[in-house]
């Protein structure tokens, strides 16, 4: 009964915040890099306020004490620490994609919904049994794509789906990465880590295959496939002896194909989407711009002009705060159950690339 205990003793100092105060976050983990850009947003917004941070690795606690200037009260070594001396009501984390399970089911104890920096977990079982502590303890957890918060993400949803003016979708591509995380600069903690397939789960395939599984799952609204293929190369074993560096992913549907490109051998930073209906396609190569051709008219360009950060789900803290103030129910690329379809895909084109075969997908449980 002690953790029932502490659940109560959590609440009732956290429903002492008025509505009208910012809401307390914590950051757990400092071994992702977008921990920085996260930490220069939670300071910049006045309904926000960062209480803690966890983190034991010294390192990284030095880093980010000199470059942010946080101060010692801020920082914890501990969970159990941190929540016996402030009280936040969500958290952010931007660990090891393995200490995602343990984190999740540390804040369901204490009831903090969470969001996890992309992607959901290392491997499927890891991520059913993060989503069952969720579920047991009634916490939300979201997963941080920057794809999510992309004006035209929603706009090729709205185009393709929603109002379905492209026709039946008959074909997606996605292609996402970068020249390589060493290639770009990433810190040595930073690529210590995600470059060992124990703790990221895998190289491109993983780093920006997820990015290509989430929009294909998203736009087949959750549907999961028929089959996976996929292929893998390891183009510069110099630098990613364990990891593979390029990766090519067939998503069967029914009655689409969809097809992800993930690499970390481009030439320049990429996040593209391309959607090819009955009648029509669209194309995403900018955050803000969609072009889009419909029967025999001409390609058009929809340039969106999205709303300041902080009015409207626009980003990553924007989601986190709506959650945990319950003015939201998470949706979308963020939420848990496309991610579970996200990472299904994930291991079965993990498996394809292992063994060189078609991964088939039985069909879902019944529960009868």
């Amino acid at each position: 009964m002690k953790w029932l205990f502490s659940i109560a003793v959590f609440w009732a100092a956290a429903s002492a915040w008025a509505d009208s105060a910012p809401t307390p976050i914590a950051i757990i983990g400092l071994a992702h890099e977008q921990a920085g850009a996260f930490i220069n947003e939670l300071r910049s917004r006045p309904d926000a306020s960062l209480v803690g941070i966890v983190e034991s690795n010294r390192d990284l606690i030095v880093e980010y004490r000199q470059r942010y200037g946080l101060g010692a009260e801020t920082l914890f070594s501990s969970f159990d620490e941190m929540i016996r001396k402030v009280h936040p009501r969500a958290a952010a984390v931007f660990s090891q994609t393995v200490q995602h399970r343990a984190i999740v089911e540390k804040c369901a104890q204490y009831g903090m919904d969470v969001m996890l920096e992309k992607p959901l977990a290392i491997n499927l079982e890891e991520a059913r049994a993060l989503a069952a502590a969720a579920k047991k303890a009634g916490i939300r957890v979201i997963v941080d794509y920057e794809t999510a918060w992309f004006p035209a993400s929603e706009s090729a949803y709205e185009i393709a789906r929603t109002k379905r003016s492209i026709g039946a979708i008959r074909k997606i591509v996605v292609r996402a990465g970068h020249r390589g995380p060493k290639e770009i600069g990433c810190s040595p903690q930073f690529l210590s880590w995600l470059t060992d397939p124990a703790q990221s789960g895998g190289g491109a395939l993983i780093d920006f295959g997820c990015y290509g599984a989430d929009e294909i799952a998203w736009l087949m609204d959750g549907e999961r496939p028929v089959s996976v293929t996929a292929a893998t190369q390891h183009l510069k074993p110099q630098i990613y002896g364990q990891v593979d560096d390029e990766a090519t992913v067939i998503v069967e549907y029914p009655h689409t194909h969809a097809i992800i490109e993930a690499s970390w051998n481009w030439p320049y930073e990429v996040r593209e989407l391309q959607v090819y209906g009955g009648d029509g396609y669209l194309l995403v190569t900018r955050p803000d711009e969609v072009r889009v051709r419909k029967g025999g008219s001409p390609e058009t360009q929809v340039r969106l002009v999205p709303p300041p950060r902080g009015q409207g789900i626009t980003d990553d803290l924007s989601c986190l705060l709506a959650v945990a103030r319950h003015e939201v129910q998470p949706a979308g690329m963020a939420s848990l159950d496309l991610n579970l379809t996200v990472t299904e895909i994930l291991d079965a084109a993990r498996e394809s690339a292992r063994t060189g075969r078609r991964i088939d997908f039985a069909p879902a449980s019944t529960g009868q």
